[in-house]
């Protein structure tokens, strides 16, 4: 994720980074000057059309069409957006989840090797699973057993491994009277609400927009911009080929981004930082026991 100032302009507006939108969309923006420059020298130069009587009608057509595209480019962003809010809204509960865990496991018991378990264990589950996000093969971490790595390793679905071997390792726990009734009820709260934040990412991950959804508006983008110099052509002239691909710039963008950050736990740069957050876990949960 893109660390930045958001108080200063000046740098958002002048740099330019790797998910910078304009890099992505150079080729399309080549391509609509050189197709503007082409209908216009068509309509002017070549065929010397005089009335721009047609050219009004587009200009209407295009005022009814730019009304529903923006409505359509609106309600994609904002979904892409809530998609990536949830995201990061479910790895704060798995901050707190973790970090609830750390303090209880701390406070009920005295065993070190117990202890110690579930000091390498906690932190494993968030690297598990954004590493099951990303559909990574990066080791869930340094400093763990390799008892523990094996365990983990048995089975594909690494997150739902690591809370099996929570439950299992609390479940003894509790029929070995180390822990109360009261204390065991408290721990399965946060041990349930682990396995709730993987379903609700694995949910947003593979679960894309409709693919006719998508495509729709990609269609309906090409086919505006196509058509807004056949308008321009006689108001604006040869002004008409910088107009037309800001007006795709613009356009395309919206959609870009909102492709982007649909799916907010790949690798992209305005993707959420699992990875950091989860280093951060693993951070606090040893403050804890240490």
């Amino acid at each position: 994720m893109l660390i930045y100032d958001t108080k200063n302009w000046f740098s958002g507006i002048f740099r330019f980074h790797r998910a910078d939108t304009f890099r992505t969309l150079f080729p399309m923006l080549v391509f609509f000057s050189l197709y503007s420059w082409g209908v216009i020298y068509l309509e002017i130069e070549y065929l010397k059309l005089t009335t721009n009587s047609h050219a009004s009608h587009i200009t209407v057509m295009h005022s009814l069409l730019g009304f529903a595209l923006s409505i359509l480019l609106v309600f994609r962003t904002n979904t892409a957006y809530d998609r990536w809010w949830e995201g990061r809204r479910l790895w704060g509960q798995l901050v707190n989840a973790s970090r609830n865990l750390a303090l209880k496991y701390h406070a009920f018991l005295n065993e070190k090797s117990d202890l110690d378990f579930f000091e390498q264990c906690i932190p494993i589950f968030s690297k598990s699973l954004a590493n099951h996000l990303q559909k990574s093969d990066i080791a869930i971490g340094e400093n763990i057993s390799e008892q523990l790595r094996h365990e983990v390793s048995k089975k594909n679905h690494q997150p739902l491994r690591v809370a099996e071997l929570l439950f299992n390792k609390t479940n003894n726990l509790y029929q070995n009277k180390q822990l109360t009734n009261e204390q065991f009820l408290n721990l399965n709260a946060d041990l349930t609400a682990l396995m709730d934040i993987c379903g609700g990412c694995e949910r947003i991950k593979n679960t894309p927009i409709p693919y006719s959804y998508s495509t729709y508006i990609k269609k309906f983008i090409f086919i505006y911009v196509a058509t807004l110099p056949f308008g321009f052509a006689f108001t604006l002239e040869y002004l008409a080929i910088p107009v037309t691909a800001f007006i795709f710039y613009v356009l395309a963008s919206l959609e870009i981004i909102a492709e982007e950050i649909e799916d907010p736990f790949g690798l992209d740069t305005n993707d959420l930082p699992v990875d950091e957050i989860a280093e951060r876990i693993k951070e606090n949960v040893e403050e804890v026991f240490n």
